[in-house]
């Protein structure tokens, strides 16, 4: 019967299709496959598909948990070696993931096509000066984060590392930056980072064009937390503007939630026994007027880390996915205040999760081939503003355990 329709409503049909079943479909015929492997349509694809899965870490094992129906947890191979020790997932764009292990051997990997591509090793984190090399004891590497999205604007993948170097004797702090282009398959030294870094674990959350991290201004206690954007174009750090009621007074963290940025503030307990966690999320990047508070977890005595992951997909959305302490899921519903774990068989313990969309990408540039496929990469290259559940956005909700 597709036979009968025109080529326009097949592309328009199978553009909004899971990924996984294009890849069955390719056999269907020499026409269906030729489309599907096009340069427009994997564009076209990954601007219409909302299937999207979630990636789940435990040492050496990767998960996978179908958003549409979270009910199982599945391990899936990855391509690179482990050694008996833990793999590192630096982070998630496009459908692609990259990821690196102890040997610092960094993969570019597509989990639905199961296609990868190994990059170029980093260079050497730092050169010591003389003067360190003398005093090599008071100078240590606190942190050593990644972040890894697309560049729009030259179309180019992007991944950018940052160690942070601390000086216990002098009170001090430095950085270096490196920045990897796929489109040079090469690295290259960027300034340092102006910046201390809060969390050593933490990977860049890309949204907007740019990656996220928290950071403070100086090593010295009660300073205030701060989120800076490494603009993958400009190739520079920014400073995010938060909502005016949040001073960076309190622990913070940075995560992509439904397409957005959120920014997670951590209230910890006060002596009345009070504390908990509120959920910011930025409904517009780039307008600071477009902040709204999207839930406050009260009473969270035992709790140290939340970080929101994704929106329910099996209704209207009115449920968030969590991730509480990096070792469980739970769901809190925006109706009605409701919290509850999430029942999935086969989940690991000790997990740390990552969103990732199911596409025809692969771990290679592409060059679009029309002005809309140049015009719908740009978009996705600055993160999707999906609307998603505006109503509970718009004001805040107290959830009470």
């Amino acid at each position: 019967m597709a036979d009968h329709l025109p080529s326009e409503v097949i592309t328009d049909i199978l553009c909004r299709v899971p990924a996984n079943s294009l890849l069955r479909f390719r056999s269907i015929s020499k026409w269906w496959r030729s489309l599907i492997d096009s340069t427009h349509f994997i564009f076209l694809h990954l601007h219409k598909t909302t299937y999207s899965f979630l990636i789940l870490r435990q040492h050496s094992h990767l998960y996978r948990i179908d958003l549409d129906s979270p009910n199982q947890a599945v391990e899936i191979d990855h391509p690179l070696m482990c050694y008996s020790n833990r793999i590192k997932i630096l982070g998630s764009c496009n459908g692609l993931l990259c990821i690196c292990n102890i040997a610092d051997d960094i993969a570019l990997w597509n989990p639905t096509l199961r296609k990868h591509r190994i990059l170029p090793s980093e260079p050497l984190n730092r050169n010591k000066t003389p003067e360190e090399n003398i005093n090599n004891n008071t100078t240590f590497c606190a942190a050593h984060v990644h972040g890894f999205g697309y560049d729009s604007f030259s179309g180019d993948y992007k991944l950018v590392s940052i160690s942070y170097f601390v000086d216990l004797q002098r009170g001090t702090f430095d950085s270096k930056v490196k920045l990897f282009s796929l489109r040079m398959d090469s690295w290259k030294s960027l300034p340092s980072l102006p910046y201390a870094l809060c969390c050593a674990r933490t990977m860049g959350v890309f949204v907007g064009g740019a990656l996220h991290w928290v950071v403070t201004r100086k090593l010295e206690p009660d300073q205030p937390d701060l989120v800076v954007a490494f603009d993958l174009r400009l190739e520079s750090f920014k400073e995010v503007e938060l909502p005016e009621t949040v001073k960076g007074n309190f622990d913070m963290n940075v995560a992509l939630l439904g397409g957005c940025l959120s920014v997670t503030e951590n209230r910890g307990v006060t002596e009345m026994g009070m504390g908990g966690f509120d959920v910011w999320v930025l409904k517009v990047y780039g307008s600071r007027d477009s902040w709204c508070k999207l839930l406050t977890v009260a009473q969270l005595c035992e709790v140290k880390n939340l970080r929101p992951l994704a929106y329910s997909r099996n209704g209207d959305g009115d449920k968030v996915l969590m991730e509480q302490d990096r070792s469980k899921l739970c769901w809190y519903d925006l109706k009605n205040g409701d919290v509850s774990c999430a029942r999935i068989s086969g989940l690991p313990s000790l997990i740390e999760g990552i969103v990732c969309v199911g596409s025809l990408v692969p771990p290679k540039l592409l060059s679009p081939t029309s002005d809309d496929s140049r015009s719908e990469l740009h978009r996705l290259g600055h993160g999707s503003t999906r609307k998603r559940r505006d109503d509970f956005l718009s004001k805040g909700f107290k959830l009470t355990l």
